[in-house]
């Protein structure tokens, strides 16, 4: 089982109303959220840890993942609020106004945390965590997430996509310093150019600023760029690249988490999602992993919001 750690959320997703009248509609979502649907729609064994409301927004959020399929015994339950994102489109690129205060995504402490070595299912013991999002950027629950994968980073895989917003960030130091607890004990790190950028900086060649990112670490590093496709650099040094499918772009909320769901499934579909498989992981292997990834990612962004595909659409 891969256990996706952090936010969920309800996306505020603009729309006409019948009327005519410019409103929003309650969509759930959030990176991690949408991975975990993901993963579930194509089959994978799948938890989500998050904190989650009681409330109405909350119990949409509790439908959709049991919908999908996702392993919702690892919710850690409060009565505080329901994150909300209010998103904004312009020309089919989404972003993000988020009202997050004292909510119970963020509301988490690691003293809510299940033992997660000990699987709910004995069929399907978890192997792999998976973290990033907006989660790890606020106390407590972002000092949590971290936390969770320095201590169980020996025996899990663990898989980072920061999926950095700017303008959500309130202390940059801090920030930065629990992303790079976490990359250092990461197996498989995904970040966009843009991530990249921020992260290390822009000066350079991609392949220098991996280099930079990963330190001493032989972790995969997956880089997305949009429209230019996504590349893969394994441990070796060796790359791989994956072009995008042509596809008609309705709009691109969740589209990489989405690639992440596609990718990680294709990794535990190949027997790869352990430690020692990822450590001996051939190009092949990851290039059949990223064409999934695209492949999943396209019918995404084909329709509106964060729509993963089930395994039967494909």
């Amino acid at each position: 089982m891969i256990i996706c750690c952090g936010e969920a959320l309800i996306d505020m997703v603009p729309v006409v109303s019948e009327s005519g009248q410019a409103s929003f509609a309650p969509l759930v979502g959030g990176a991690i959220f949408n991975t975990a649907i993901g993963l579930g729609r194509l089959g994978v064994p799948v938890g989500m840890l998050s904190g989650i409301s009681n409330d109405l927004f909350g119990e949409q959020l509790c439908q959709e993942l049991s919908n999908s399929k996702v392993d919702t015994s690892y919710l850690v339950r409060s009565n505080a609020p329901t994150t909300l994102a209010f998103v904004s489109l312009n020309d089919g690129h989404a972003s993000y106004t988020f009202y997050d205060e004292n909510s119970a995504g963020r509301s988490v402490y690691i003293d809510d945390v299940p033992n997660l070595s000990t699987s709910k299912s004995v069929n399907t013991p978890c192997t792999a965590l998976y973290f990033g999002g907006i989660s790890l950027i606020n106390e407590p629950a972002a000092d949590a997430y971290c936390a969770i994968a320095q201590k169980y980073a020996a025996d899990m895989v663990i898989i980072l996509d920061p999926n950095i917003r700017t303008s959500f960030i309130t202390n940059d130091q801090a920030y930065r310093e629990r992303l790079q607890n976490i990359i250092a004990v990461a197996d498989i790190i995904k970040v966009s150019d843009e991530d990249l950028d921020w992260l290390v900086g822009s000066s350079g060649a991609e392949a220098e600023q991996v280099s930079v990112l990963r330190g001493q670490s032989k972790a995969i590093v997956v880089v997305t760029k949009g429209a230019d496709g996504a590349t893969a650099y394994l441990g070796s040094d060796e790359t791989v690249h994956q072009p995008v499918p042509k596809v008609t772009v309705v709009d691109t909320v969740g589209a990489g988490d989405t690639f992440n769901a596609g990718f990680m499934a294709k990794l535990a579909n190949q027997n790869l999602m352990s430690k020692a498989a990822l450590a001996a992981v051939t190009p092949a292997q990851l290039s059949a992993s990223l064409a999934f990834a695209a492949t999943v990612a396209g019918i995404n962004v084909s329709r509106q919001g964060a729509n993963p595909p089930w395994l039967s659409e494909l």
